[in-house]
C-alpha cells in the first residue's frame, strides 16, 4: 500500500510542485534577504531550517489533507475500507509515503543550501534534535490534514490547506524571524506549531543562538501533535 501511495504521489504533478518545488525556491530567492537575526551569519542558517518546516507543513498538511480529502470525496476510503488492510494500516501506509517524501525533501534542501549557498551545520548541531523535531512536526501537521479531511468538504480542505500553508509560510518564523512581525502577531505566531518546529530544526542544525531553549518548544510541539492526532482519531470520517 505504501508503494501504492508513492506511486500515486509522483503523479500529482501539482502536488510535488507544492511539496519539492516552492521550498527549494523559497531557500534559493530569501537566502540573501538581510532580516535574519544579528547571531545568523549568513541567511541561509536562518532559511534552510525554515524551509525544512515549509516542506514538512506542504506534506503533511497540504497533500496529505487534500489528497484524503477527496479520496474521502470520491468514495476511495470506503472502498479501501473493505479491502484485507485494515483502517490502520491504510493510515501508516500514507504516514510512511509522507516521511519517505520528507526524507527526499530534506535531502535535496540540504543539497541545495551545501552545493549552492555553501552552507555548513553549526556548533552544537544534533541530529537526533533534527530527527524528532521533524517526527512530531509530521505528526502536528498530519494530524491537523486529517482531522480538516475526515470533517470537512473536500472544496472546503483544498481552500484551508492553501490559506494555512501561506500563513504559516508568512508568520511561522520560516521566512521572516517571529520578533521582526507586528506586535499582535508575535504571541499568535509564537503559540502556533510551525514556530517551535522551526526553531528546534534551527537548534538542530546549530544555527540558533547559543543556550536557545529546546525544551519550550520541544514541549510546544509535542502537544501540538498529541492534541491534534487525538482529535483526529476521534473525528475522522470514512465517507
Amino acid at each position: 500500500m505504501t508503494a501504492m501511495e508513492l506511486r500515486l504521489a509522483l503523479r500529482r504533478g501539482e502536488n510535488l510542485f507544492a511539496t519539492i518545488v516552492i521550498p527549494t525556491i523559497v531557500l534559493v530567492l530569501f537566502s540573501s534577504i538581510s532580516i535574519f537575526p544579528t547571531g545568523t551569519s549568513r541567511g541561509v542558517d536562518f532559511l534552510l531550517p525554515g524551509t525544512i518546516a515549509l516542506a514538512i507543513v506542504a506534506t503533511s498538511l497540504v497533500s496529505l489533507g487534500i489528497t484524503t480529502a477527496y479520496d474521502r470525496s470520491y468514495g476511495v476510503l470506503k472502498r479501501l475500507g473493505g479491502c484485507p488492510l485494515s483502517h490502520g494500516e491504510l493510515v501508516a501506509a500514507r504516514v510512511l509515503t509522507v516521511l519517505i517524501i520528507e526524507a527526499v525533501q530534506i535531502a535535496l534542501l540540504v543539497a541545495v543550501a551545501v552545493l549552492a549557498l555553501g552552507w555548513t551545520a553549526g556548533p552544537g548541531a544534533s541530529p537526533v534534535l533534527a530527527v524528532v523535531a521533524v517526527l512530531l512536526g509530521t505528526a502536528a501537521f498530519a494530524g491537523l490534514g486529517l482531522w480538516m479531511a475526515g470533517t470537512l468538504r473536500a472544496e472546503t480542505v483544498l481552500a484551508f490547506a492553501n490559506v494555512l500553508f501561506l500563513a504559516f509560510l508568512v508568520i511561522g518564523g520560516i521566512i521572516v524571524p517571529i520578533d521582526r512581525l507586528p506586535g499582535p502577531l508575535v504571541a499568535v505566531a509564537a503559540a502556533l506549531p510551525a514556530a517551535p518546529l522551526s526553531e528546534l530544526l534551527r537548534i538542530a542544525f546549530g544555527a540558533a543562538p547559543a543556550g536557545a531553549d529546546v525544551v519550550s518548544p520541544l514541549v510546544l510541539l509535542a502537544a501540538w501533535a498529541v492534541a491534534l492526532l487525538g482529535v483526529a482519531s476521534r473525528q475522522f470520517r470514512w465517507e
